[in-house]
């Protein structure tokens, strides 16, 4: 009797069934998460609203650096070809973000093009202006790498108060955009220029909550000698560890990313397994994307949801009629202790809250009248969404990561990195001291003297 009164209840027990885990994302999303954000404001505070390009494009790998220390290059090393809009040089060269994908034919789709193709995850970005889209191309090429990842090339962060003014657009808040949505974050440091400079710095705290994708390459080692790279090494930690509060040692990779012969081939070892610790780990992207995907929608629900019992107490305090101006002064000097108690009260870690900074400045502009009442069933959704329907999309992952064992990126410098002309194995054996200027490129083979030249057929001259 009165069965049908449980069925809503059974429904929300039951976790939907997915067929693969972009679809469970799309529909998760859609259904629990974003009426939640809309209802709360959360996209003009803190993320524009997600779309099924974020689901279903490639991994990313976003490239941030100062300029002239080899981001460009890395790129183009990676691919073993150039690409259109490359531009390479010792002065500030890449003045846009050049987003390099796969397409059939080479060719360059201008920014404001590029926000309103549905196809790509790059509509949202439309917030940021004429004058970030003027500096944001799509650099497109048939490349085998580019069938598997994206690659994202950043222009050179550089120091003084002009150039931050001057760019006309916030630089730290479009790199975070993309730290959101991109696999896997490499920051490029140049041997020579270990010093950071002040928008280096704020760039690098704006990736503060994407420590898990960042990896650290200090790129052009060959050029300078073992017992300086130890010194150098020790103070690009030294001074990474002012700037990035973590009790956690970064990864950083040694090398010389471009496809140049070592300067100095002292440290040639080190920089073969560096640089195949460092390819492996952009190889796995592909077959842990579904994963990283999960992960980044789990992190945002929590911010949602966190969001939604800020909002809701700053409503809570606001007067209907009388004093409403002072009263909301009050609350955002306060905002502090409304984080202390919104954590007790409902069991929130310290580091689920927004910066604190950040929120009140965003407050200012904002009539808290218009702010919602807590809604627990929207809440209720998305606990409901995190503790049954995210369990088995867990289960769905993993059966697509057996499925497709075999998911690297394929081609360019990940094929060569084995057998290439300066991978494992250059400079041993046959080809010992290759890079020494005095070399001798006649060497004895059994019967015969080969000499390596410059024609990729070796010749062959009998002794006498």
């Amino acid at each position: 009797m009165f069965s049908w009164l449980g069925t809503d209840d059974r429904r929300k027990k039951e976790p939907e069934v997915f067929q693969t885990v972009s679809e469970g994302l799309k529909k998760l999303y859609k259904t629990k998460l974003l009426p939640l954000e809309e209802s709360y404001k959360f996209h003009e505070f803190h993320s524009p609203a997600l779309e099924d390009a974020d689901f279903d494009n490639k991994p990313m790998v976003l490239l941030v650096g100062q300029y002239s220390t080899g981001k460009t290059s890395f790129i183009r090393y990676l691919l073993e070809q150039d690409f259109p809009g490359m531009r390479i040089g010792p002065e500030p060269t890449t003045d846009s973000f050049i987003a390099v994908m796969h397409g059939d034919t080479e060719g360059v789709i201008p920014g404001n093009a590029l926000v309103v193709d549905p196809k790509k995850p790059f509509r949202k970005l439309n917030a940021f202006g004429n004058a970030f889209l003027n500096r944001f191309v799509c650099a497109q090429l048939p490349n085998p790498v580019l069938e598997s990842i994206s690659v994202i090339d950043t222009p050179g962060i550089l120091s003084g108060e002009k150039q931050r003014i001057s760019r006309g657009y916030d630089f730290a808040a479009v790199l975070e955009w993309f730290a959101e949505r991109v696999d896997r974050i490499i920051l490029l440091f140049d041997a020579h220029k270990l010093d950071i400079s002040d928008e280096f710095s704020e760039v690098i705290k704006a990736l503060k909550n994407h420590e898990d994708k960042i990896r650290v390459v200090l790129n052009k080692a060959d050029q300078i000698e073992t017992q300086q790279l130890m010194r150098v090494y020790g103070a690009l930690m030294w001074s990474l560890g002012k700037i990035v509060n973590t009790p956690e040692v970064i990864r950083v990779y040694i090398g010389s990313f471009w496809s140049h012969p070592l300067l100095i081939p002292d440290n040639r070892k080190l920089f073969e397994a560096e640089e195949q610790d460092l390819f492996k780990d952009i190889q796995s992207l592909p077959r842990n994307a579904a994963l990283r995907k999960l992960n980044d929608l789990i992190k945002r629900a929590r911010l949602a949801k966190v969001h939604a019992y800020i909002i809701s107490s700053l409503k809570k305090e606001m007067p209907s009629v009388f004093g409403k101006e002072n009263k909301k002064k009050e609350l955002i000097g306060s905002l502090g202790d409304i984080y202390k108690r919104i954590e007790r009260e409902h069991q929130i870690s310290p580091g689920d809250f927004p910066n604190l900074k950040k929120m009140q400045d965003q407050l200012q502009s904002q009539d808290l009248n218009k702010f919602q009442p807590l809604k627990p069933k929207l809440l209720e959704a998305v606990d409901d969404m995190l503790a049954n329907d995210i369990a088995s999309l867990m289960v769905l992952v993993r059966q697509e990561e057996t499925q497709r064992p075999n998911a690297v990126v394929k081609g360019g410098a990940f094929d060569g990195t084995l057998d290439g002309p300066f991978g494992h194995g250059y400079g041993e054996g046959a080809g010992e001291g290759i890079d020494e200027a005095e070399w001798n490129p006649f060497i004895d083979i059994g019967q015969c003297r080969m000499r390596l030249s410059s024609n990729p057929v070796c010749q062959f001259k009998e002794v006498e």
